[in-house]
């Protein structure tokens, strides 16, 4: 493809409101465009308006498979009238475009998407499958990804790229993000008797008190470091006057390779219990969401030989390995498939997704392109 013809992919992923839902439209899109270039694809539409597309190219003289993935969901906007542009109108500024979802991830998934069909275009050999999957709703819940995973897709993966915005940098490993929420359940009174009702909120004092020192003492992950954990949401209570007989509250923690989600989930409830037998309020755990870590070791060869191909595209920056603390599809994909080698990759920026005024650059959106074109050939040699 021209520049041209690529940025107008892009543009028009940018163009499609995805917000949370939506994502029928962007794998039709995707699809009629692959078909377009004699690549056919499957679009597997599911719960009203959300689809995952699944598409593959390359021969079968080699059993092994590279993943390329991304979502094609975005964050909601928040206060569109504060944008410096419309969030939907794909504005080309010098090398930015901006729009929601520039960076995380339309320009990846574009990338991904232009790879297959510029490797397939320049007849280029590819002795192994590339495929390339779209998911739905990795900004929430991850429903595509738990459906692709129930139908088996990375069973048979080697190696996967998830194409979110890195600025050209090879992420190895992140954390999972276990989501859950602890119900506190009291009696009732009016306040002018507090004494003879049991306050539900001072249960959950008692497990947010206790939350902050939790995980002091858990094993460190030598790639991901500690265990990081928040309570982030907090109610309970009807009216001023009534001692509640209900609160709750939700909080979130980043498992790692080291500690777990299972062992994670086993130290809250066993908190919980010790709580209980001190306490009047009556703790109880829910697990709402609970994404897994995913490491591959700096050393392994798919993650140095994506390192040497980026350093040599991404020439106006420094390109190094990274860990993060965020969760991508991969927590799904991984608990099917543990021995795939996996690395995040992908055009600006991490530092502006979901922000206003978000962007990529046209460079690193380019610079992308070519990179996991240049993956995919060398990985089958």
């Amino acid at each position: 493809m021209e520049e041209k013809e690529r940025l107008q992919v892009l543009r028009k992923l940018i163009e499609i409101n995805s917000v949370n839902g939506n994502e029928l439209e962007v794998s039709q899109y995707l699809a009629a465009l692959l078909k377009e270039h004699g690549i056919s694809s499957k679009v597997d539409s599911f719960d009203n308006g959300r689809a995952n597309l699944i598409a593959e190219i390359g021969g079968k003289e080699d059993p092994r498979v590279l993943c390329f993935t991304g979502h094609q969901d975005t964050v909601a906007v928040s206060d569109e009238k504060s944008w410096e542009y419309p969030p939907f109108a794909a504005r080309v500024v010098g090398d930015r475009i901006y729009g929601r979802g520039a960076a995380d991830m339309k320009s990846g998934l574009a990338a991904e998407v232009i790879a297959l069909i510029e490797l397939v275009e320049e007849k280029k050999k590819l002795r192994g499958t590339v495929r390339f999957v779209a998911t739905a709703g990795e900004e929430y819940g991850t429903p595509g990804a738990y459906r692709l995973d129930s139908q088996g897709i990375t069973k048979d993966i080697t190696a996967m790229i998830v194409g979110e915005p890195t600025s050209g940098r090879i992420v190895y490993a992140h954390s999972g993000s276990l989501n859950y929420q602890i119900k506190s359940y009291g009696k009732a009174v009016h306040s002018s008797t507090p004494a003879s009702g049991i306050n539900a909120i001072n249960g959950l004092v008692a497990y947010i008190n206790a939350e902050a020192a939790l995980f002091d003492k858990v094993p460190l992950d030598p790639f991901l470091g500690s265990v990081k954990h928040s309570v982030t949401l907090i109610e309970g209570g009807d009216q001023v006057n009534i001692i509640p007989a209900y609160a709750s509250l939700f909080g979130n923690v980043r498992p790692t390779e080291k500690f777990g989600n299972e062992e994670v989930i086993a130290l809250i409830k066993n908190k919980i219990a010790e709580l209980n037998k001190q306490n009047a309020a009556k703790l109880e755990f829910k697990l709402v969401h609970n994404f897994y870590p995913v490491e591959t070791v700096p050393e392994d060869k798919f993650v140095k030989n994506a390192l040497k191909i980026a350093q040599n595209n991404y020439s106006d920056r420094t390109v190094q390995l990274e860990t993060i603390n965020g969760a991508t599809d991969a927590s799904v994909f991984i608990r099917s498939n543990h021995g795939m080698a996996v690395i995040v990759l992908g055009p600006d920026n991490w530092k502006i997704s979901h922000q206003k005024n978000e962007y990529t650059t046209l460079s690193s959106y380019m610079a992308t392109i070519e990179t996991y074109k240049q993956i995919a050939l060398e990985f089958f040699e």
